[in-house]
């Protein structure tokens, strides 16, 4: 028997007497949806990726949309919303945590699976220490799925040198993956928060938003490489 479905002249000329019923229409995916939008959006703007649009940068693009891809887009619009409320929800972190040698392993070597740590040791009274602090306080109100810790030197890492102080650890699932030890590899008291925001999507810490490399951070970097991934004098104790 043939298919009522088939894309024929004969079920073209059945369909039009009513003999048989209107074809069935293929149910979009959500996957058909994405690489419509994507592809409509490639041809009218160099703009950024939908999946990296805020939902207000997604208001202001429905008003490129054509009227026939109206539908489509509302049901994108709708999922990136859905995603976006995920990831808030998901936000495990919203502070800087402060904890003592005996807090280590447990908070930053046994982080758990897929989080990242930003473990900053400090000393108070160095003013480049409490400028750090404070600009990981905001970055963590930002960036809520990285851990952000904080530990005094001299209660974490007994007879850790002042002079690498202040020192940060980036950590991926238990592991080591970058470390800025002392005031050079934070450009001093010059360091803002934005290039501290691109020290730590550049160890993979965060997903940064600026869109490029800040311009201080990029001169310091030609001249830093070196000294900034140097490894922790010999001297300190075994921690």
């Amino acid at each position: 028997m043939q298919n009522p479905n088939e894309d024929t002249e004969w079920n073209d000329a059945l369909r039009a007497r009513g003999i048989i019923p209107p074809k069935e229409e293929k149910e979009i995916s959500e996957d058909d949806i994405i690489k419509i939008m994507e592809k409509t959006i490639q041809e009218k703007t160099t703009d950024k990726s939908m999946d990296d649009m805020n939902l207000e940068e997604l208001n202001e693009k429905e008003d490129e949309i054509d009227e026939e891809d109206e539908r489509m887009f509302e049901e994108y619009r709708r999922k990136r919303i859905a995603e976006m409320m995920a990831a808030q929800n998901n936000a495990k972190y919203n502070d800087v945590l402060e904890i003592s040698r005996e807090d280590y392993v447990r908070e930053v070597n046994k982080a758990g699976e897929g989080v990242w740590v930003v473990v900053h040791i400090y000393k108070q009274g160095i003013p480049l220490c409490c400028l750090i602090n404070q600009h990981l306080v905001t970055l963590s109100h930002k960036f809520r799925q990285t851990k952000f810790i904080k530990s005094i030197s001299t209660v974490c890492i007994p007879n850790y040198p002042d002079k690498n102080l202040p020192t940060i650890f980036v950590y991926f699932e238990g592991e080591l993956k970058k470390q800025f030890v002392g005031p050079f590899a934070f450009g001093g008291m010059n360091c803002t928060i934005e290039d501290l925001e691109w020290m730590l999507s550049e160890a993979g810490a965060v997903k940064t938003t600026l869109e490029s490399q800040p311009e201080k951070q990029r001169i310091h970097d030609v001249f830093g490489t070196a000294i900034q991934d140097s490894k922790i004098d010999d001297d300190e104790d075994d921690w």
